[in-house]
């Protein structure tokens, strides 16, 4: 069943991950921001708390916040024209130009690079204390010791390394060394707003960060694509070369795992749901709000067991559609209302649980007041519908459209206001079929009115191409 969908163009690749070389080109002191020219179309974003590193054993280099906590001005930290190398953290979205960070971050198969930092973390999501020791072990000797004034690079383990051999993290450790030579290279012969390093191309990039042996098949359908596949897995993952297959059936591979269909349905705001109940996702500039309806379901037994099950069901389609359609920021879903707390309490454990496989960052608060669940999700990319739609041509994005009555009368005062402005014997209106006949069938004598009125005679004339919303009146 289909869980996520990553789209990547090759004329339009996203941006996040890359390391650019870029000038300040304004400073906000009231944002505590600047922006940034990095070479794309629009100035990227960097706030002063990106900038800022937090106070670290031994005087790591990189600017320091103070003791408390306090971020400095950000005047204090750059001024305009400065170039500073960044990363971006958030590809443009909508109107928004690029997120930036000057923390830097490389990722390979089973680490982070942080050539900024000397810290060695280990994700949170290694519960097992032996586990973490054992890496910690295992990788202080390779990133050498911690010597004050000297210059050690800091790592990040990633859930990936769990239960790694030596061998495979002193591969890691040794290819991020080569990379970050090769980085701080470009860095200093390049100009400002090139690229010092580009993050992986989508197919790479999902193999080293999704490829575990939990994964039984990686099935590929170009084959230039599936001889870069075999060749990077081969590299950095040769256990797993075997997961590697490639797929030259006659039907497109998207068709044989019925993605299409699920992308298709993925873009409607319906989603029906088993038990006859659906949602409605509505997705707006501020928020995503998620719906939920009983629909034609009456269940059983009694009212509240049955909103208490459409609930549970709307929970775990409600998780997986917001992997699957990758919505991001402020998310409200609202659950029919319940009476039982403790019915309360296990359709927000439903929520949670459906949310633990997604590989955003979600923050989940308790059903309010009016049974609203408020939550958020961290998102670096546009969501699928805004990747793959644009807004209709014919409504502007509204997804509504003035009726054949409403652009009536918008013609009859344009024609009032244009024989006041300009002189002409009589009147040429051109507009869609279904607004001219609907003036020559229904407004026939509020036309003759009008013509007594102006004192001038009106023709009307339908136009096949033009949109409901659309007319001219021309004099003549």
């Amino acid at each position: 069943m289909l869980q996520e969908v990553h789209v990547e163009r090759a004329s339009k690749r996203g941006y996040v991950g890359n390391i650019y070389k870029g000038r300040v080109q304004r400073v906000m002191p009231g944002m505590q921001a600047v922006f940034v020219e990095i070479g794309l179309e629009r100035a990227a974003f960097l706030h002063a708390s990106d900038i800022v590193k937090p106070p670290a054993p031994g005087g790591a280099d990189g600017t320091e916040s103070n003791g408390n906590g306090h971020i400095p001005s950000i005047s204090e930290l750059v001024h305009e024209g400065q170039e500073i190398v960044v990363q971006v953290v958030k590809d443009p979205i909508s109107t928004k130009g690029a997120r930036l960070s000057a923390h830097l971050s490389i990722p390979s198969r089973y680490l982070v690079l942080l050539p900024y930092s000397r810290t060695l973390g280990i994700s949170a999501r290694i519960e097992d204390e032996a586990e973490r020791q054992r890496l910690k072990d295992v990788l202080t000797p390779m990133i050498g010791e911690d010597i004050p004034g000297s210059h050690r690079l800091g790592y990040i383990v990633r859930t990936n390394a769990e239960g790694q051999s030596a061998e495979s993290l002193a591969f890691d450790v040794a290819y991020l060394g080569k990379v970050w030579r090769v980085v701080q290279e470009n860095i200093a012969k390049a100009k400002a707003g090139e690229r010092v390093y580009e993050e992986l191309s989508l197919p790479l990039r999902s193999l080293r960060d999704m490829l575990n042996s939990d994964i039984e098949k990686v099935r590929v359908d170009s084959q230039t694509t599936f001889d870069n596949v075999v060749k990077f897995v081969h590299k950095f993952m040769p256990s797993l070369d075997d997961r590697i297959e490639h797929y030259d059936g006659e039907r497109p591979i998207f068709d044989l795992y019925g993605a299409e269909d699920e992308m298709q349905r993925a873009l409607k705001k319906e989603v029906p749901l088993k038990s006859g109940g659906y949602l409605i996702v509505d997705q707006t500039e501020a928020m995503t709000t998620i719906d939920v309806n009983t629909g034609a379901y009456l269940g059983t037994r009694n009212l509240e067991e049955t909103v208490y099950r459409t609930n549970l069901e709307a929970a775990q389609a409600a998780s997986r559609q917001l992997r699957l359609r990758n919505l991001g920021g402020i998310i409200i879903i609202d659950f029919i209302d319940m009476v039982d707390e403790e019915h309360k309490r296990q359709v927000l454990r439903m929520l949670n649980k459906g949310l633990a496989r997604d590989h955003a960052k979600t923050t989940v608060y308790p059903i309010s007041a009016l049974g609203l669940v408020e939550m958020t999700r961290k998102r670096t990319t546009e969501s699928l519908a805004r990747q793959l739609c644009e807004p209709c041509a014919t409504c502007n994005g509204r997804g509504v459209l003035k009726t054949a009555e409403t652009i009536t009368y918008e013609i009859f005062r344009e024609i009032t206001r244009a024989v006041r402005q300009f002189d002409a014997e009589k009147l040429l209106v051109m507009a869609n079929p279904a607004v001219v006949n609907r003036i020559l069938e229904e407004e026939s004598g509020a036309v003759a009115e009008l013509e007594e009125f102006i004192s001038k005679s009106i023709r009307f004339q339908a136009e096949e191409h033009y949109s409901q919303e659309q007319f001219d009146v021309v004099l003549l």
